[in-house]
């Protein structure tokens, strides 16, 4: 494996695994360290924290690719997820997800993560989010917004400038 993580980073998530009981109980959470460093979870991380903790890669991989919040693939500096679960759909979620493609340059159909060329934003329909009373709801980083419509969207935009 030819995938270095920094010595400060690697204690950090020996620190980590010991507050609990099983080894594999500290996934998610080393996970979120090692994408803190490097901004997404690369195949050759996926295999150095399975090692790490005593589990098959694709332990890792299940939870990096079930979770929205993780990064398979390197994203843009602002990353736009727009909920597409039944409550959010019938709320406009997938007219949403077309306003944010077309404005950025990329493909309304492409459902899966995209980056504008630039790499400054990162457009994707995620699962739910957990605000289907207030849909539809994206996140653009770690900020949520509910009851987003084309207005509330270019201001969500405007201020990524």
């Amino acid at each position: 494996m030819n995938f270095a993580v920094p010595t400060e980073l690697e204690t950090e998530i020996d620190e980590l695994i010991t507050h609990y009981p099983q080894k594999r109980s500290a996934s998610l959470m080393a996970l979120h360290a090692l994408q803190g460093h490097f901004g997404w979870i690369s195949r050759e991380a996926i295999e150095w924290i399975a090692q790490k903790l005593e589990l098959q890669p694709i332990n890792i991989y299940e939870l990096v690719t079930f979770y929205p919040m993780f990064r398979p693939e390197p994203v843009g500096k602002y990353q736009i997820k727009v909920c597409r679960t039944l409550s959010c759909a019938l709320g406009g979620s997938y007219k949403l997800h077309e306003h944010f493609c077309r404005k950025l340059g990329l493909d309304p159909h492409v459902h899966g993560s995209q980056t504008t060329k630039d790499g400054k934003f990162s457009v994707e329909f995620v699962e739910c989010l957990a605000s289907c009373g207030t849909a539809p709801v994206m996140m653009c980083n770690d900020d949520f917004y509910e009851g987003v419509n084309e207005q509330k969207a270019e201001e969500i935009l405007a201020r990524c400038k």
